[in-house]
């Protein structure tokens, strides 16, 4: 995306030293890789990932301890100790990073760097989506404990086209061999390379210094990294966050839906509380013909898929009163209309009466495990159907945030791949 005209600047992204595993100090660099932190399901991907390899990243992104203090403090101890027994080490430039996932039918590259930080009233760095203050309160701790910025948010800009600027710095660089290629359990292979030579890097940065961002994923640590900015003061390190930036005119992203699932209330609860305001009919299982017809109704309105109990239903029609009653209307009815949307202001808020809390509601990637984590819980699976990338793109430039967690963009980056220390 250009630049708006009232931006002061485009995007400043700079070379950094890349923090990264000594490929003979771990089992395999896949073995000590995790998903964003935010995508692992607690507390069964912790675990196996802890299995995995005793220096899995996922013992830095989400430390297990009794209590907030503690497992940050744990997280600071184990990448010292690392650090220090070489596990992980510096690279001896500073580099901008290429970075590839690659599978059948499917290939994405970017540039990985550190991005300087502007609020979104700058109109450069784009967020669609609302945050959760505790989510960046326990974010914020991590990255102050350990002083560095454990893995990259995802960020999509619109490019010029494959043989200019950016972009044919890194196709060029894709040509070369990688600095480190690993396959990973999902079947994606991962690629690096560091770009240090002066001139490419000239090339990349001019090209992106006329450039608007969009969040993909990653609006929690962008909001930590900005506040973490406002607490150390202008000209730090903290001035700038390690971010992945992918050219969607090159590598179109897909958007997935994010799931809720409500821990205190079981499916024959939340299903009589809805009869009256939606429409509520039973549909056929298992769960891939049950998600078909979410996308078949999703195509007529607002529409819902509830699970929990080995059952289906779609909830679809909310009572037009119902909306007006309980659906602000001081944004765009683009926004009004969102699933997301109704779900928190009608459904979470008004019908369910449910906190957004943690204890109350848990966000999951994935339609099975928040099927499967519903059902061990005896509560209640909500899943959504994804929101086209244009609709969140229009209300992003409007400035309009969405919802949290109402969108998920991917293929995401691997954690552990590399990372930036601020000291």
């Amino acid at each position: 995306m250009t630049t708006p005209g009232n931006a002061e600047h485009g995007l400043r992204l700079i070379p950094f030293h890349g923090l990264r595993y000594v490929p003979e100090r771990v089992g395999s660099l896949a073995a000590v890789t995790s998903p964003p932190y935010d995508v692992v399901v607690r507390p069964d991907g912790v675990d196996y990932l802890e299995s995995a390899d005793p220096h899995n990243i996922v013992r830095l992104i989400l430390p297990q301890a009794e209590t907030p203090a503690a497992r940050n403090e744990q997280a600071a101890r184990t990448l010292r100790d690392w650090l220090t027994e070489g596990v992980l080490s510096d690279d001896p430039q500073p580099a901008l990073y290429v970075y590839e996932q690659r599978r059948p039918g499917l290939l994405q590259r970017g540039i990985i760097g550190a991005l300087a930080l502007s609020p979104a009233e700058a109109g450069v760095v784009l967020p669609h989506e609302d945050v959760m203050p505790d989510v960046v309160t326990d974010r914020a701790g991590l990255m102050r404990a350990t002083s560095a910025n454990l893995e990259p948010l995802l960020l999509t800009y619109r490019g010029d086209g494959p043989g200019t600027g950016a972009a044919a710095v890194v196709e060029d660089t894709a040509a070369r061999e990688p600095l480190l290629s690993t396959v990973t359990e999902d079947g994606f292979r991962h690629s690096l390379w560091a770009v240090t030579d002066p001139g490419q890097v000239a090339v990349i940065t001019a090209d992106l210094a006329h450039r608007q961002a969009l969040i993909a994923d990653g609006h929690h640590r962008w909001a930590t990294y900005l506040r973490l900015q406002e607490e150390h003061g202008p000209a730090t390190p903290w001035d700038f966050g390690l971010v992945l930036l992918v050219d969607t005119a090159r590598y179109p992203l897909q958007v997935r839906a994010i799931h809720r699932m409500l821990r205190r209330l079981p499916l024959s609860e939340a299903l009589a509380k809805v009869e009256g305001s939606f429409r509520v009919r039973p549909v056929q299982g298992p769960l891939p013909l049950a998600l078909e017809a979410l996308a078949d109704a999703s195509e007529r309105g607002n529409a819902f898929l509830l699970g929990g109990d080995g059952s289906f239903h779609l909830v679809t029609d909310p009572d037009p009163a119902l909306i007006e009653r309980t659906v602000r209307r001081d944004r765009p009815e683009a926004w009004r209309r969102l699933d997301a949307t109704v779900l928190h202001a009608s459904l979470l808020d008004a019908l369910w009466q449910i906190p957004d809390a943690p204890d109350h509601i848990t966000y999951i990637h994935d339609a099975a495990a928040t099927v499967a984590m519903a059902e061990r819980h005896g509560g209640t699976a909500v899943l959504l159907h994804p929101v086209r990338e244009e609709v969140v793109r229009d209300l992003a430039r409007q400035g309009v945030t969405m919802p949290r967690k109402s969108t998920s963009f991917g293929p995401k980056p691997a954690t552990g791949l590399v990372l930036r220390s601020l000291d």
